[in-house]
């Protein structure tokens, strides 16, 4: 009878480790904001982000207008959102670079990973083992300048779903 509850806490105990494992989809956030003039601007983003139930913490730095978030565990989010988040603060975002937990998986140019609710397609990148904390630049219309999306649709022609803006498919390359 206990090794039966041993072997039945083991496998429980496996099932949770192994699903809190997989909810994990952004550990951290780097967001350079544009259009930023005073601390008070920053200070307005801060507030946007900081409100939100993901968001562990915010560090600013004022010098490169950048919102570094850190967010809690097993707390599922997409870049569109904290998009939305500096937008509703009047602002918009100049690039966001994220920090996401990968266990051992192989991305190539042009495959797509999911997480969570999220399609991540890997643009400019060669075949290569991901593993542990990464970081992925988005390149995607309003994760980027316009004049960096004007230069990328034409250099990402050959990516058919680039130019194709889809709702929860962002097209990242590895930092």
């Amino acid at each position: 009878m206990k090794i039966v509850n041993i072997k039945f806490l083991a496998i429980a105990l496996l099932v949770l480790i192994t699903s809190v494992k997989s909810y994990s989809q952004i550990s951290k956030a780097e967001i350079m904001a544009t259009g930023l003039t005073c601390s008070m601007c920053s200070n307005a983003i801060n507030k946007q982000l900081k409100a939100m139930p993901e968001v562990d913490s915010v560090g600013t730095d004022l010098n490169t207008n950048t919102f570094t978030v850190y967010f809690k565990k097993n707390s599922p989010l997409q870049p569109k959102v904290l998009k939305n988040a500096v937008e509703k603060a009047g602002f918009f975002v100049g690039s966001m670079v994220l920090t996401m937990p990968f266990d051992n998986l192989k991305v190539e140019d042009n495959s797509v990973v999911k997480k969570g609710d999220a399609s991540f397609v890997f643009i400019d990148t060669k075949a290569q083992i991901l593993s542990g904390e990464t970081r992925v630049k988005i390149s995607d219309k309003g994760f980027v300048t316009q004049k960096e999306y004007k230069k990328l649709v034409k250099s990402y022609s050959k990516y058919p779903t680039y130019a194709v803006e889809k709702e929860n498919e962002y097209h990242v390359k590895t930092l």
